[in-house]
């Protein structure tokens, strides 16, 4: 939201504005512009190189969005870059982005397989110039569902003009899911993710809610596009569409999530810290499907089993066997049972 208020405060010459909050908003203002450009020039030079070697990408988040719902780069905040590719086309993808100097998970590919994987993205750095790409080649974990499925945008995408390249980005209905999927698994903890939910509906007033919010249930999150909706009328005042006001009057738990989020927003406090191991558990409309998501979890190989007693890659699959037993003592110590009084 930072780029909207110091574009606000210009529209009234600044009047009233301490001069320490206009010195802070310039630099953010700088800083920001410099980010933005060498941001959107590096998703330039990806699409351009995955393009040559015959690699599909679609960009999503970050300067796409900022293009596509704003008509600026520079009008939304963003520090890094998502891109999203098949499945089987993530080891070549890799291979292209550490030729641009971006280096990615520690070790090998076969550890980042074993127990990076279950995240379905890995995160590329470049510390020279301080800058991460993040390849997806899912938009969430393989715990918990999620809106929008990857083999769904395929073949709906469309291009947003990045300097001179059109790099293809989601939209409509699919924009719509990732929006309300990414918002809910992060608990909505930044304004700015309403308000990308709300352009959206304001700017698209043809979009089927009744189809998109059937689409989110199909998966188990219909939650979420309720949840977009609700708290985008309650900050932005966007209306809720009709197709879906009926859904939502009648749900009491989304309506009782908004008034805690909304709550939590206005007054500045920061959110709960996320709980282990349930990140996500808020996508779930089912118990079902949360207690699915623990179990998937609790037995889900990760980095942490490895460094609590490194093995050889030939004996890695005991792991599935040790894992709840580590995560069992490790919530046992956190509670203080077993210890001494």
């Amino acid at each position: 939201m930072r780029p909207q208020l110091v574009e606000a405060y210009g529209r009234f010459s600044w009047e009233g504005v301490p001069a320490p909050v206009r010195a802070e908003c310039d630099d953010f203002r700088h800083f920001h512009l410099a980010r933005m450009l060498f941001l959107s020039d590096t998703l330039r030079r990806v699409d351009e190189l995955f393009a040559r070697h015959g690699i599909a990408l679609a960009t999503f988040k970050g300067a796409a969005l900022a293009a596509a719902l704003y008509g600026d780069l520079s009008r939304r905040e963003y520090g890094d870059l998502d891109i999203i590719v098949p499945p089987e086309q993530v080891s070549a993808a890799e291979r292209l982005l550490g030729s641009l100097g971006y280096s990615g998970p520690e070790r090998d590919s076969e550890f980042r397989r074993t127990f990076l994987a279950y995240q379905r993205q890995y995160a590329f750095v470049n510390d020279t110039v301080r800058a991460s790409i993040d390849l997806h080649w899912h938009f969430n974990g393989v715990h918990s569902p999620f809106p929008l499925q990857p083999s769904e945008i395929w073949q709906d995408l469309v291009p947003v003009q990045i300097g001179d390249r059109a790099v293809p980005t989601l939209h409509g209905a699919n924009l719509a899911l990732l929006l309300a999927g990414h918002g809910t698994k992060e608990a909505w903890k930044k304004l700015g993710w309403v308000r990308d939910f709300a352009m959206l509906s304001e700017r698209q007033l043809d979009l089927d809610w009744s189809s998109i919010h059937a689409r989110a249930r199909a998966q188990g999150c219909g939650n979420a596009v309720l949840l977009g909706c609700a708290l985008s009328y309650a900050l932005f005042g966007t209306a809720i569409p009709p197709a879906i006001g009926p859904q939502l009057t009648g749900n009491r738990r989304v309506r009782s999530m908004v008034a805690s989020i909304v709550a939590t927003l206005r007054s500045g406090r920061p959110f709960a810290p996320v709980r282990p191991y349930l990140e996500d558990l808020d996508l779930c409309d089912h118990w079902r499907d949360k207690l699915g998501s623990v179990v998937r979890q609790g037995l889900t190989r990760t980095v942490g089993d490895y460094e609590s007693w490194p093995l050889p890659p030939a004996l890695w699959s005991v792991y599935y066997a040790t894992r709840p037993f580590r995560l069992f003592a490790k919530a046992a110590a956190k509670a203080g049972i077993g210890q001494a009084r």
